[in-house]
């Protein structure tokens, strides 16, 4: 109907034409003609169970065909060449059924699915790619918004009929050269998020079930930046940022070193563009999720890590707080990297931080940009006064509080006065809530407590017990002349100290849990 209608409109057009330029008059069986033809092109196909029938049997007739031809002329491209032009067709016009994710698990049960996902092996690359758009297009997380039940029925068949594997597979042939099969890559890794989106489990499963992780590392070792290798860096942050599994796999994969080097092409330039830019936060991202299991760390240590980025730091590019929350996530709970950071003098970087020292640029005028990087400071000192328990290490840590009249003690207090204030303040605004009748449990008070900067307010109070227990009668006097200025006394120190104390989770074991809260209950005391 719709081929008929526009094989006629150029003679129609033609017709109205001769007419207006016969004296202006078109007669009215050439407008109600027009009138149809409009209406015609403007019809939209109605997805029903019906209309998803009829795609999918016309879909399967012409890879029958397809598969049939390519058996009986294997070597003569020109016998198959047409079934494959008509296969290509019916997979754009599958793409239609995206307008009908409701209808997915009647797609499913059609049992169509393993037909589709085997194309992904077509020896036609071609072929393959229409498969990688189509997936794509049904998968898109706008089509399936609030269609969560049908997008999971989708999902699941897709995923038990080997789509992770097949997707992967067909990766490694694309090849970025080529215009298509570059936007292939895109695809590839854009359904491979959708689906996580969909079934948070993929991300282990994809690792697990395929080398997708060396493909990631491999992509981003590349030195030539383009899109492509910004989304790798991004479905990488994604597979690591919530399984210690799969942390761990790329640690085993040597890819803390792959990590570093792709982070060491920007120690002393900035990226060029906004996209660039993104690529390299990814890429601190999934250094910071590599470093949360023990081994990696270790890992990042020898692979000297923390040198790298203290010069990045020195440096002072736009990757100059990255670098300090690497840092960060590296020295929790981590006393080699701490004795590391010491002996290859960070202490001068990352006290310039503390005070406040830092680069300025667009990015980092924003007040929030600045918080956070006060937040990042204070934990990477608090780690330092953690990890580096005795010897010269220490005495060096601890000089830093004194040298310049005591003015790290000072901007220290600057910050507990501050973040203290901001905590008030919210305990005040929660106390009015429910006031206001509105009910919030205790953990989520306290919560909302932390998020307004509880946190920093309690890293702070235990570096103060850490100078506290020297007994340094000059750094004593310093915090308890700054304490009564501000109208405060060593039992707001304490009272910070209890609470976190009371709040010290079990995540890391009984026996951890114990000895944190032995170490706190030490500074209380001896305050």
């Amino acid at each position: 109907m719709e081929v008929a209608a526009s094989a006629r409109k150029p003679a129609t057009k033609r017709k109205l034409d001769d007419a207006v330029s016969n004296g202006g008059e078109a007669t009215e069986v050439d407008l109600s003609l027009l009138e149809a033809i409009e209406k015609s092109q403007n019809a939209v196909e109605v997805l029903d169970l019906r209309a998803i029938k009829k795609h999918v049997l016309s879909f399967e007739r012409r890879l029958k065909e397809n598969i049939e031809a390519r058996l009986k002329y294997p070597n003569q491209p020109d016998r198959f060449a047409d079934s494959e032009v008509e296969l290509h067709e019916e997979l754009q016009k599958l793409k239609v059924l995206a307008g009908a994710p409701e209808l997915y698990p009647d797609l499913v049960s059609l049992n169509v699915v393993p037909s589709i996902v085997d194309l992904l092996n077509h020896d036609n690359t071609d072929i393959a790619i229409d498969v990688v758009q189509l997936l794509q297009d049904l998968t898109d997380e706008d089509v399936l918004d609030e269609n969560d039940d049908s997008a999971r029925v989708l999902v699941d068949s897709l995923v038990d009929n080997s789509v992770l594997e097949l997707l992967v597979q067909n990766l490694h042939r694309l090849n970025d050269s080529d215009p298509d099969e570059n936007a292939a890559v895109y695809g590839t890794l854009a359904t491979v998020e959708n689906l996580i989106e969909v079934k948070p489990a993929v991300a282990e499963l994809v690792c697990e079930k395929t080398k997708l992780l060396k493909w990631l590392l491999g992509k981003i070792k590349v030195r030539e930046f383009d899109s492509n290798k910004q989304y790798a860096s991004e479905i990488l942050a994604i597979l690591l940022q919530s399984s210690t599994v799969n942390q761990k796999k790329l640690g085993q994969m040597n890819g803390v070193d792959v990590v570093l080097q792709a982070v060491a092409m920007y120690k002393s330039k900035d990226p060029k563009s906004s996209d660039e830019e993104e690529m390299l936060e990814n890429l601190f991202d999934c250094l910071c999720c590599l470093l949360m299991p023990l081994e990696n760390k270790e890992r990042f240590v020898k692979a000297e890590g923390v040198e790298l980025m203290i010069i990045i730091m020195k440096q002072k590019k736009l990757a100059y707080a990255s670098a300090i929350r690497a840092l960060d996530f590296a020295m929790t709970k981590y006393p080699p990297a701490c004795e590391r950071f010491v002996d290859v003098l960070g202490l001068k970087t990352a006290f310039a931080a503390f005070m406040g020292k830092i680069p300025v640029s667009k990015k980092n005028k924003k007040e929030r940009y600045q918080e956070e990087l006060e937040e990042r400071i204070v934990s990477l000192i608090a780690s330092l006064f953690g990890g580096i328990l005795r010897g010269s290490r220490r005495e060096r840590l601890l000089s830093k509080f004194v040298e310049n009249e005591c003015e790290k003690i000072d901007r220290l207090m600057e910050l507990y006065i501050r973040y203290s204030d901001r905590v008030k303040a919210e305990t005040e605004r929660l106390n009015q809530v429910e006031l206001d009748d509105l009910e919030m449990d205790e953990d989520e008070k306290y919560n909302r407590k932390l998020e307004s900067g509880l946190y920093t307010l309690q890293l702070i109070a235990v570096i103060l017990g850490h100078l506290w227990c020297l007994e340094h009668p000059q750094m004593r006097g310093r915090i308890e002349l700054l304490l009564k200025q501000n109208k405060l006394s060593k039992k707001h120190i304490k009272d910070i100290l209890q609470e976190y104390h009371d709040n010290i989770g079990d995540l890391d074991g009984p026996e951890e849990k114990e000895r944190a809260q032995a170490k706190i209950q030490k500074f209380i005391v001896v305050l």
